[in-house]
């Protein structure tokens, strides 16, 4: 459908309100400040300063201070209300704020590099996570994987091209019950050129059941925390997953002292219990950043386009645009080339049946 256009009484409305509305937050912001100043606290700002949002709060967040070039010292670390014309702050934005008490204010945020947004429950498109370089998705044998999850984030990394890498945790609960389904999926990310990198928080007196035979091979997948920290070093990275995969317990090994609070499985359905409730921001001592994401059971894609989900399952590229019909909906159209290509064996059954169950949460 093509786009309406305004006429230019429309357009003079539509930038009325907008700035009917931007005047409205900048008065509120006001009363914030005339409120604090009534309760006899400072309303004076101090200089303008380089921050970094470290962990969000509602209508607060926790900035990190980047002004200082003193590495050796810890950086200041500051609670700050954010002005209502900014928008929805999260983890990892880089804003410019000014120190005042009780709270500093947040005054502008500058353009974010990269974000990994998800639709929330009411359809509205949600940001987890700003500014990151790498996504991380996590998978343990138990809870048994959503191998459909696994796909969706790989989809929405590849569309907003953030590298992304699996990393198969709790290898040590691998056994007979479960080292097949692991092992078949570990070759068929790998294959797709995905990196795998296998890890567990306790130390395992037999090998692990996920390195192969080549020596190349186990270096990449076997390799555990070290391989790991050589990943998220000089980085900033997200780590996303189903609850209960043992992100915090990965974080809590990578960055001693921190002490993530970590929870159980549930008996019950075999699924984690949510205990990270805010995305927050960890610095590695090796150098790199960590953003810690709540868990997500469900990632859904309905707000892209089937284009964009064709183009975020990455062995379908080589034959995207040499269907016979150019608005190929790849369903039972004759000479659909992604359909030839998967009869040919160059496309996995598991994951053209994955693309097809995608395909079915599309709103168009």
């Amino acid at each position: 459908m093509s786009k309406r256009k305004l006429t230019k009484r429309q357009a003079w409305r539509i930038e009325k309100i907008q700035a009917e509305r931007n005047a409205r937050a900048l008065k509120k912001d006001a009363q914030l400040i005339d409120a604090r100043d009534n309760n006899g606290q400072s309303n004076e700002l101090g200089a303008e300063k380089r921050g970094l949002v470290i962990a969000h709060y509602g209508t607060q967040v926790d900035i990190e201070d980047l002004s200082s070039e003193d590495k050796a010292t810890p950086r200041q670390r500051r609670r700050c209300h954010f002005r209502s014309n900014l928008g929805s702050l999260v983890t990892g934005d880089k804003v410019v704020w000014r120190d005042a008490e009780p709270t500093g204010v947040v005054i502008a945020v500058q353009d974010r590099e990269s974000e990994l947004s998800r639709p929330d429950p009411y359809g509205e498109l949600k940001t987890v996570a700003a500014n990151i370089d790498r996504i991380l998705i996590v998978i343990a044998p138990i809870p048994k994987p959503h191998t459909q999850l696994v796909d969706r984030y790989l989809v929405a990394a590849e569309n907003i091209g953030i590298r992304p890498v699996l990393v198969i945790n709790k290898t040590d609960l691998i056994d007979d019950s479960n080292r097949a389904t692991l092992d078949e999926f570990v070759h068929l990310y790998s294959d797709l050129g995905y990196e795998v990198i296998s890890a567990s928080t306790i130390d395992c007196t037999t090998p692990s059941t996920l390195q192969t035979e080549s020596e190349e091979q186990d270096n990449n997948n076997g390799g555990g925390l070290d391989n790991l920290r050589s990943f998220l070093t000089h980085f900033t990275s997200v780590f996303v997953g189903q609850s209960g995969v043992g992100k915090s317990s990965l974080i809590n090994m990578l960055i001693p002292d921190l002490n993530l609070q970590v929870g159980p499985i549930s008996e019950s359905n075999q699924k984690g219990t949510h205990t990270t409730t805010t995305a927050q921001l960890f610095h590695f001592p090796e150098g790199g950043h960590l953003i810690d994401s709540p868990g997500i059971r469900e990632f859904g894609l309905w707000h892209m386009k089937l284009d964009d989900i064709l183009y975020g399952f990455v062995e379908f590229r080589p034959y995207i645009g040499h269907c016979k019909f150019r608005d190929c909906k790849h369903l039972k159209e004759p000479a659909c080339a992604i359909h030839k290509a998967y009869e040919d064996g160059h496309i996995n059954e598991y994951r053209m049946n994955s693309f097809n169950a995608l395909r079915t949460t599309l709103t168009e």
